[in-house]
């Protein structure tokens, strides 16, 4: 990709990331934000970028890989049947899964509520060259142990140290973590599925009703449902106090799943972009080595190399 047609894609993108695209400078109300919002876009439209996507999104990856340098870490994070885990399939078909990893973060076990409140995300880390996507992740620290306080009185820390500033020492906390991360070529986004509340209640009822998706569904998802509120209220605390220009909130519209896939890949595809990835270069004394050794193979004669 030329700089000319790299910086078409560029421009091509910005109007599915601008908007929706959080850095910390200004203000930030969640409820300024539609969950229904469509980019002026069908579903067909949305289709081909999203497919577009892929085709780009598998190239980077492979370069991503070759050059071992940069590594990319990708968090989602929404209310129940917000669509992380569709998104997450969707987004990466047909990627080369030897170059990524992902991490489902779930209740913490006895180990890791022996380590402080990051530690398991950080083992999760991706190494250079690779993709990392958290589903769910340390920020579940902000908000499920902020709106259920007894699962905060579990967690061993010393009880001088639980004190009202909690919240606010985890925002720096973590907001320290990512940016020492982007400091050592950890690309960063993070992604609040913006879900309404009415289109939840549809979603968990089509689980209800289709047994291939009867799985999903737990009464104790009804019983964070009437705490909607609290968690609306936490999660614009979070992403208003851990939005930084290294570390950005991507607040997606999820009403519409076609729609969140083209914010969300598009996003990572302009990330990407930036980063001006490339195969590494091979030096004069190793191209001379090939020449070397495809001359031998040449000289071995024909009858090989027919793909059988």
């Amino acid at each position: 990709m030329n700089k000319n047609s790299s910086q078409s894609v560029a421009d091509e993108l910005k109007p599915f990331v601008a908007p929706f695209r959080f850095d910390g400078k200004g203000e930030f109300h969640l409820k300024s934000h539609k969950t229904n919002e469509k980019g002026g876009l069908d579903k067909e439209q949305a289709t081909r970028i999203i497919e577009a996507n892929r085709k780009r999104l598998n190239d980077f990856q492979e370069k991503l890989y070759a050059q071992d340098r940069w590594s990319l870490l990708l968090i989602f994070q929404g209310m129940d049947a917000a669509g992380k885990d569709s998104a997450i399939k969707s987004v990466f078909e047909g990627i080369n899964p030897q170059g990524c990893d992902v991490t489902s973060f779930k209740q913490p076990s006895t180990m890791e509520l022996d380590h402080d409140f990051l530690w398991r995300s950080m083992i999760a880390l991706p190494e250079r060259g690779r993709i990392g996507i958290f589903n769910r992740s340390h920020y579940e620290e902000c908000l499920v142990v902020r709106v259920h306080p007894e699962i905060l009185a579990r967690q061993k820390i010393p009880q001088q140290l639980v004190t009202k500033d909690i919240w606010k020492e985890r925002f720096e906390d973590i907001s320290a973590m990512e940016n020492y991360l982007a400091r050592n070529g950890t690309v960063i986004l993070k992604f609040f599925l913006n879900v309404s509340k009415e289109e939840q209640r549809g979603r968990f009822l089509e689980r209800l009703e289709d047994p291939a998706k009867n799985w999903k569904f737990s009464l104790a998802d009804i019983g964070e449902r009437k705490l909607w509120a609290k968690y609306q209220a936490a999660y614009q605390d979070m992403i208003r106090h851990t939005s930084t220009p290294a570390a950005p909130w991507l607040v997606v519209p999820a009403d519409y799943k076609w729609f969140a896939r083209v914010v969300i890949g598009s996003a990572i595809v302009s990330a990407l972009d930036r980063l001006e990835l490339h195969f590494p270069e091979v030096d004069k004394e190793d191209r001379g080595e090939f020449k070397q050794v495809r001359e031998a193979l040449l000289a071995e004669g024909k009858g090989g190399g027919k793909g059988k």
